[in-house]
């Protein structure tokens, strides 16, 4: 189970596998101990009863312990929950995967299903974190230390960089960047680093989980349409504290792109949790022409607009509408917006923010 740190991996694992052996490798005394003697967690293990599950949270901190998981299974016939904050130091160690003898599933922040009604600025402004979620008093201090337990424990102490303050530069510009489309070359010359090295640095906050890209459309069309990816942070209340704006109160332009960062990770979610499948992308022409968000699987095709207003404008429909111009042919078109009235367009439907995570929550939307 892969998931950004604080999204709550650990208590669905102790939730789902209370009776479980655990060995929590954030735990100091636990980390050091099996980072000095892997083999010391053959023999743990191999003093439990066989078929029992064994769980062990942020795996990817001692890469080398998945050796001793592939010969637990074959040999021993044990079952195994592993969970992991980041996948650059297996990826980069060439670290055993564990390819067909394990599935991977990720978990996301909290979904409007999980957490309820709650005013949509407000998740806008402060994210869905369940720490976040929970407490109400404690919700800026939270956010606030997130930025700094990412840099110290996660780059610093596992040496993702050399340069941590090139890389704490990079990272405000990079959240400032968040939801638009990413021009390397400008990241660079304001954070004072190559360009390479942002490209660099975005494949860590990709690894690290912190965000991912949004490819561009690129099938060949008519129209000629841009190629340059957008990226997105995995959780709006993150992405505020990472840019230092959480004391903020939210504008009209912030707002926007937040609601589109929200958006995409309810979307992400809800395709992960009901194992649709299919690629995600967005698609905007030369000229401005954009639509927010492309689901594909096979034939199938869904396109959605994010709009941050009370009132769905008819400017508001061009990229819908264009969409048959370039011969995408969506089976489905839906506007999102902050008003209060499910709207009939000549594309399809508007939906209230509210309204479409119903429908995504019923499957009436992908």
């Amino acid at each position: 189970m892969f998931g950004p740190r604080a999204v709550g991996k650990s208590t669905w694992l102790k939730a789902h596998f209370a009776q479980a052996r655990r060995f929590d490798l954030l735990h100091n005394e636990t980390y050091f101990s099996l980072s000095r003697d892997p083999i010391a967690f053959r023999s743990a293990v191999l003093a439990e009863p066989p078929k029992r599950w064994i769980v062990v949270d942020e795996v990817q901190r001692i890469p080398g312990l998945l050796n001793e998981v592939h010969a637990l299974i074959e040999e021993h016939g044990y079952y195994f929950a592993l969970s992991g904050s980041s996948a650059r130091k297996l990826k980069r160690g060439q670290a055993n995967l564990l390819a067909g003898r394990a599935s991977t599933r990720n978990l996301f922040a909290l979904t409007q299903r999980e957490y309820g009604d709650i005013a949509i600025d407000d998740v806008l402004r402060w994210g869905c974190l369940p720490a976040v979620m929970t407490d109400e008093s404690a919700k800026l201090d939270i956010l606030e230390a997130y930025a700094g337990t990412y840099l110290r424990e996660e780059i610093k102490e596992e040496a993702l960089t050399r340069n941590v303050d090139a890389f704490a530069r990079f990272l405000g510009i990079a959240a400032l960047a968040n939801a638009q489309v990413t021009n390397l070359s400008a990241i660079a010359r304001d954070a004072g680093v190559a360009r390479a090295t942002v490209g660099i640095y975005f494949e860590i906050l990709v690894d690290t989980l912190l965000g991912r890209f949004l490819p561009a459309w690129t099938a060949r069309a008519r129209i000629k349409e841009v190629a340059h990816p957008k990226f997105y942070f995995f959780d709006t209340g993150v992405q505020r504290a990472v840019a230092g704006r959480l004391r903020d109160t939210l504008g009209d332009e912030e707002r926007g792109q937040l609601l589109e960062t929200y958006v995409f990770h309810e979307l992400q979610a809800h395709t992960a949790y009901a194992s649709l499948g299919g690629e995600w992308s967005y698609w905007r022409t030369s000229d401005g022409v954009e639509v927010d968000f492309i689901w594909q699987r096979g034939p199938k095709r869904v396109a959605i607009e994010v709009k941050a207003s009370r009132r769905w404008r008819p400017a508001f429909d061009r990229g819908l509408v264009a969409l048959e111009d370039a011969k995408l042919a969506p089976s489905r078109r839906v506007g999102v917006y902050l008003g209060t009235e499910a709207i009939r367009r000549s594309f399809g439907v508007v939906l209230p923010i509210a309204q479409f995570l119903q429908h995504l929550k019923n499957g009436e939307i992908l």
